[in-house]
């Protein structure tokens, strides 16, 4: 295992401290392990919320700032965090105005992120409301999920659901944005290479040289098939057809596309993925209205990308434009 750490067992830590101090403009809970934009609370604001599992970065502490989350939560490495961060977070941004839980659909950031919206609720009186993503159209139940795992949207719904919040509106308004971006986004990932999880300190899981997990989990969750390698607009092809065929994304206005790195695939190659997606979709007679590309979504050191889909209308578009100041994400500020 090469990697550009300490003790395995601090990894975390270690990299809340140093965001924090490159990031003067958050304030970083260490004890709870918990990312807050420096201004927070806002009063008379919806306040968001998110987390998961260390080893996905950016997401979900990247996105902390005016604009999409108020706060996020760190769990260990591919692990939910526990109640008790998502307590933190909560108290920590409650302007007033309620709380929206932004939770990707794993057994354990449900179970967690309901327990501490109930905890809240009966200590504080605060509103809840909670967003649950499932965007994934590779498997309908995986290792760690009932249901279809949350993967890119969850980018695409913190952005947007924090432009609306950042608006002023309602809890129930902004939760009905975020449950829209959920219900016309879907997504499909590939995996190259396993990743290797610093305290395991090998691959996940084993992937041939000669192969590709089409399909793959967020977490190494096995996908729907390993193929022959293949070059990109073939890979391309494996990507969108599936997510085309769950959802006609045909009419209204164009499409926000996602391609996705999974950790350790280089931008030009993510390029050459993004050229070969938009060529299929205008086959498709679908446009691409706004384009996002990066590693936003990852999985450590994974070889690979994802391609996710948001079916695009005029409040959708007007929110994504909308300003935007966090680490990993920054425009129009």
């Amino acid at each position: 295992m090469k990697k550009l750490i300490n003790d395995p067992a601090n990894v975390i830590a270690d990299a809340l401290h140093g965001l924090a101090a490159a990031h003067p403009e958050l304030r970083v809970d260490f004890e709870n392990r918990v990312i807050v934009r420096g201004d927070a609370p806002v009063r008379g604001k919806v306040g968001l919320v998110s987390g998961g599992g260390s080893g996905h970065e950016p997401l979900h502490g990247g996105f902390v700032g005016p604009g999409m989350l108020d706060a996020a939560c760190a769990g260990e490495v591919f692990t939910s965090p526990v109640p008790d961060q998502m307590v933190a977070a909560t108290q920590a941004v409650d302007g007033g105005a309620g709380v929206l839980h932004i939770v990707k659909n794993y057994t354990g950031d449900i179970m967690n992120f309901e327990l501490a919206a109930e905890m809240v609720a009966a200590d504080s009186g605060t509103e809840v409301a909670t967003v649950v993503i499932d965007d994934d159209v590779a498997v309908q139940d995986s290792l760690y999920t009932a249901g279809r795992r949350g993967v890119g949207a969850t980018v695409l719904v913190e952005k947007i659901a924090g432009a609306a919040a950042e608006e002023g509106r309602p809890l129930a308004e902004v939760a009905e944005v975020a449950g829209k971006v959920n219900a016309y986004a879907r997504s499909m990932g590939l995996a190259l290479t396993s990743c290797t999880v610093p305290a395991a300190g090998r691959p996940t899981f084993d992937l041939p040289d000669d192969q590709m997990e089409v399909g793959i989990g967020i977490h190494g969750e096995p996908g729907r098939r390993r193929v022959p390698v293949a070059p990109a607009n073939e890979i391309a092809e494996m990507l969108v057809s599936p997510i085309l065929t769950d959802l006609d994304f045909t009419g209204g206005d164009g499409v926000i596309c996602f391609v996705n790195g999974m950790g350790a695939t280089p931008l030009i190659e993510l390029y050459v993925m993004f050229h070969e997606v938009n060529q299929l979709l205008a086959k498709n007679g679908i446009p691409v209205a706004r384009s996002l590309v990066g590693p936003y979504i990852t999985s450590l050191d994974m070889a690979g990308c994802s391609v996710t889909l948001l079916k695009a209308d005029d409040e959708l578009l007007r929110l994504w434009d909308a300003p935007v100041n966090t680490p990993a994400l920054r425009r129009g500020v």
